[in-house]
């Protein structure tokens, strides 16, 4: 009977134990719901406060600052969560945008969905950029891009050159770029992408020699 009781013990112990996991991770999940909807909303991303986040969820901002730490980490961990699919279908999905695509076809089409997703979470980019310190390029998401593109037109370009164009395709689709051309000259998302298309066109039509 002792064992028993003992038992019972720990296992109500443990389901004690795992409830609070269960609760930060629907608290986690709701901040991140009511983050990315209040970025889509705003007119601009200065104006999202954590206090306007926790707010959204139903939490207390206590709970926000233990889910993240701080309001930069709230930002990269939403865009991380809102990117996830693309860097799936960038590592190990099919062509155009997966690996062994020739780098004629693969760098378009990486700069034309890095474009759509701006364009579709432009706050939340504009929002990332600026956590980058004193320089948004070395902000990581911006590093990991520039690698994946210098390695894609490793093909066509010496290093140097392949570094530089991986850079000047980049600006192609910086988020207060793409912000500024939307939504001041009011150019659609479409028009957007086949002006993108005109350009990388160009430039690896130069660089691939044709």
């Amino acid at each position: 009977m002792e064992r028993k009781v003992t038992v019972e013990t720990e296992a109500g112990g443990g389901a004690h134990a795992r409830k609070p996991r269960k609760d930060a991770a629907r608290n986690r999940a709701a901040l991140l719901a009511a983050a990315d909807d209040l970025f889509a909303r705003c007119a601009s991303p200065e104006d999202v406060t954590m206090s306007d986040v926790a707010a959204a969820a139903g939490v207390g901002k206590g709970t926000l600052f233990r889910a993240f730490g701080d309001r930069t980490a709230l930002i990269r961990a939403l865009y991380a969560a809102r990117l996830e699919p693309l860097e799936r279908a960038v590592a190990e999905g099919p062509p155009p945008l997966g690996p062994g695509t020739p780098p004629l076809e693969r760098v378009p089409a990486l700069l034309d969905a890095v474009l759509c997703f701006k364009f579709d979470h432009r706050h939340l980019a504009l929002a990332l950029e600026g956590t980058g310190g004193d320089s948004p390029y070395r902000a990581e998401h911006y590093e990991r891009w520039h690698a994946l593109l210098r390695s894609a037109l490793a093909d066509l370009l010496d290093p140097p050159d392949a570094d530089f164009t991986a850079h000047a395709l980049l600006a192609a689709v910086r988020a207060d770029l793409v912000e500024y051309v939307a939504g001041t000259h009011g150019t659609g998302r479409e028009e957007l992408r086949a002006r993108l298309g005109e350009f990388v066109r160009r430039v690896l039509g130069t660089a691939g020699g044709t």
